[in-house]
């Protein structure tokens, strides 16, 4: 393997998705790009025979022609999106990282158009994300298609390399894939200014299949709120803005403890009308969650299940937060 430095390397963090990351491979194998001026770095954070054995294969069959594909692991066992990030980047020879995810498809023009851009004296930019409109549309699906607005994600973004080592990287800190990018992305605001936009340069992310129920899981994502909010106060208020979970949510939690206090005191009339009040509150939340999504008989269901335990779980993940990283955040 030759170490001279090459205009490019995409680094691509992995868990346990060969399929997904077999699919994000092959447009990165048909770009436009010479194949001689940039390198594949997938970092298998799940450290999976079956990743590493799609990921070798490849490498071995593009040997010839390029472009070159290295796999790596973490040194140390799985840490999350963010370490993985930082392990691809480190070990990369290009001069520019472009970052995308293993459940993307990436343009075959995207190298060339974010390359192209980053020639103008860039440290950074964001490229475009378009995520296919589901059908039928759900919940996941509609959080989904909030990355063809979000501002800085990496899905699809370039930064050059010694730009990353002056901010220190990924904070590893992040431990989910939540976060991460914005903490980045408030890293470069502050030492560089606003990061430009790259609208030819894109990267298209299909909305995954979910598992029922899956918006509990995520709720864990809102301690890493508390970090964010910690290390970037004044940006986090005005790009994120969320300080404070919805009143609803205290009030669906302060209501079920009086609802419980009053029927274990005997008070079951109290009771009836406190737990009529959180019930309500439960459904406009579900209601407000269905609005414009499909109304079959399980996505029904699931958001009128997941709707009474959501404020729970987020305010129970913002006090671990508030906690784990020592700031007012509840």
């Amino acid at each position: 393997m030759s170490t001279l430095p090459l205009p490019l390397t995409v680094v691509i963090p992995t868990y346990k998705r060969p399929d997904l990351l077999a699919r994000c491979l092959e447009p990165l194998l048909q770009q436009t790009l010479d194949k001689s001026m940039y390198e594949i770095v997938v970092v298998d954070d799940g450290r999976t025979a079956d990743t590493q054995a799609l990921v070798e294969a490849l490498a071995q069959q593009h040997a010839d022609n390029g472009p070159f594909i290295r796999y790596l692991r973490p040194h140390d066992g799985t840490r999350g999106p963010a370490a993985a990030r930082n392990r691809g980047w480190r070990a990369a020879r290009g001069r520019i990282i472009a970052f995308t995810d293993d459940d993307t498809q990436p343009d075959r023009d995207w190298l060339r158009q974010g390359l192209l851009a980053m020639t103008r004296g860039r440290v950074a930019l964001r490229g475009r994300v378009k995520v296919p409109a589901p059908e039928p549309l759900t919940d996941h699906g509609r959080m989904t298609q909030g990355l063809e607005n979000a501002e800085f994600v990496t899905a699809n973004c370039f930064v050059r390399r010694d730009t990353l080592f002056e901010v220190g990287g990924f904070d590893e800190r992040f431990q989910r894939a939540w976060r991460e990018d914005s903490d980045l992305h408030f890293q470069l605001l502050q030492r560089y200014g606003e990061v430009p936009k790259a609208p030819n340069a894109v990267v298209v992310h299909p909305v995954r299949e979910a598992p029922f129920g899956i918006s509990i899981r995520q709720q864990a994502n809102t301690m890493f709120d508390a970090l964010l909010f910690k290390k970037h106060p004044s940006l986090y208020r005005s790009k994120v803005g969320r300080l404070h979970a919805p009143p609803s949510y205290y009030a669906i939690v302060l209501g079920t403890l009086a609802t419980l206090i009053a029927l274990l005191g005997g008070e079951f009339l109290a009771g009836a009308l406190l737990m009529g009040v959180v019930l309500v509150l439960i459904g406009r939340l579900a209601l407000r969650r269905l609005q414009g999504t499909a109304r079959t008989r399980r996505h029904v269901a699931e958001m009128v299940l997941t709707s009474a335990a959501i404020p729970f779980l987020s305010l129970y993940w913002r006090l671990a937060g508030a906690w784990r990283f020592r700031v007012p955040f509840f």
